[in-house]
């Protein structure tokens, strides 16, 4: 139990916990788990007492993959609004995408002024990834220094013209530099060369549109990726998995000793090709949402941890960049509020737990991160928590989601599991949909 005196405890009849869920009393002093007790413990002195029932308790979700685009385009996001839907969603960390805003992540100025715009705005903590472009080697190394926790590249086109692609050479070149001070390269791995080759036909077409970012462009992206970690002894993490393809050549690496990780997105777990309706371009993302069989393999991957966390790749636009030209349309998917309960019904259905849905959204993604703090109920840890009711349904209505623009892939769908509420080092900050006001913190590397 911890020095500093237990002003709260939370009580449910199943807290996910790193050695299973089971009905339990969590103690919380100075924003930190003082200790995890029997529920039936005797409540300390003074603390007061906040009992779920058999609503269950889990570690508040971290979310490294999410798009602010604050500041500079802000009329597609913020930190305000992304914050708050995030807190809505259970969620209690993100890690901040650093291309869409402007001025991007790619000098220690540039952090500095996205870190001045998100501080007053954050409903849950934020930390912030820096970018890999092609003639930015000379500013890793201080970003690293201030506390980025690793650096993006793309080896496509990003979208945008602010944050050009690296060529093989040039992905060489910062993944040796940023290995030399031991830090994380994350890759939007599709190969060019395949996505310059592949049919391109405008129109409101999903098959089209999935013809033209063929799962060879991952597949070869990753092979190339693999490689270059392999010969520089590179920590590499793959983003957006999406391409079932992929996954020998991943698990092949990771049996050889090659530093690196893997994530999948809720919308590649729970949408399906056959699904998406002609010029329907919310479901429009890159890598694309593929077939219902090649989704099958991507869960098989997860139950053998070849992919290690889902998180969101949140990547909002307005209303109007999502046209019925799949070829032309905004390519993003906003699903920030969404994740824990669109996870938690495929899992669900596919015989899969809520703790599993907590190792891949909370513990890996902080792990990934090397947030110690963060990812589980246990004592020294932040006191961040979700209480969710997952046998609770509810039928996803945009006007309630909290992110800027109200477009979503998962408009009309019943999804199990509703965020009771949220918790950020054991003060509320989301109850019933509704977040209160920003408590969040600016999160920098620890090591």
């Amino acid at each position: 139990m911890s020095d500093v005196a237990v002003e709260l405890v939370l009580r449910s009849t199943r807290v996910i916990t790193p050695e299973g869920t089971r009905a339990a009393s969590v103690a919380v002093a100075g924003g930190k788990i003082a200790a995890v007790l029997p529920y039936e413990a005797e409540l300390p002195a003074g603390a007061r007492l906040q009992d779920f029932g058999d609503d269950v308790l889990l570690p508040g979700l971290v979310d490294t993959h999410v798009h602010v685009n604050d500041p500079g385009r802000t009329e597609w996001e913020g930190f305000w609004t992304a914050t708050r839907a995030a807190a809505a969603g259970g969620i209690t960390t993100i890690l901040d995408m650093p291309l869409n805003s402007l001025p991007p992540t790619t000098t220690v100025d540039h952090l500095l002024i996205k870190q001045e715009v998100a501080r007053a705005k954050a409903h849950v903590d934020v930390g912030f990834w820096g970018g890999a472009l092609p003639d930015n080697v000379k500013d890793l190394a201080p970003l690293h220094e201030a506390g980025v926790f690793g650096f993006k590249c793309f080896l496509s086109p990003s979208g945008v013209d602010e944050f050009p692609q690296l060529d093989q050479e040039q992905l060489a070149a910062s993944l040796a530099e940023i290995t030399g001070f031991g830090g994380l390269m994350i890759v939007h791995a599709e190969d060019p060369h395949h996505l310059d080759t592949a049919p391109v036909v405008p129109g409101p077409k999903y098959a089209d549109f999935l013809a033209s970012r063929p799962r060879d462009a991952e597949n070869t992206a990753i092979e190339n990726l693999i490689a270059q970690a392999k010969r520089l002894g590179a920590r590499v993490h793959v983003l957006h998995l999406s391409s079932s393809d992929a996954l020998p050549l991943i698990a092949a690496a990771k049996a050889e000793g090659v530093r690196i990780t893997v994530e999948s997105c809720p919308h590649y777990l729970t949408l399906t090709a056959e699904e998406v309706p002609d010029g329907a371009s919310e479901f429009k993302c890159c890598p694309p949402i593929r077939e219902a069989a090649n989704q099958d393999l991507l869960w098989d991957a997860l139950a053998d941890g070849t992919i290690d966390c889902i998180v969101s790749d949140h990547s909002p636009s307005t209303a109007d960049l999502k046209t019925a030209d799949f070829a032309t349309a905004w390519g993003g998917i906003s699903s920030l509020q969404l994740g824990l309960p669109a996870i938690w019904t495929e899992a669900k259905k596919r015989g899969r737990t809520l703790e599993d849905v907590v190792r891949w959204m909370s513990a890996a993604p902080a792990q990934l991160a090397g947030l110690s703090q963060k990812g589980a109920i246990e004592a020294g840890r932040d006191a961040d928590f979700a209480v969710l009711a997952p046998e609770e349904t509810f039928t996803v209505d945009p006007a309630e989601l909290h992110h800027r623009n109200q477009v979503t892939a998962y408009a009309g769908r019943t999804l199990y599991g509703v965020v009771k509420s949220t918790w950020l080092r054991g003060a509320q900050i989301a109850a019933h949909g509704t977040p209160s006001e920003p408590t969040g913190r600016l999160l920098e590397r620890q090591n």
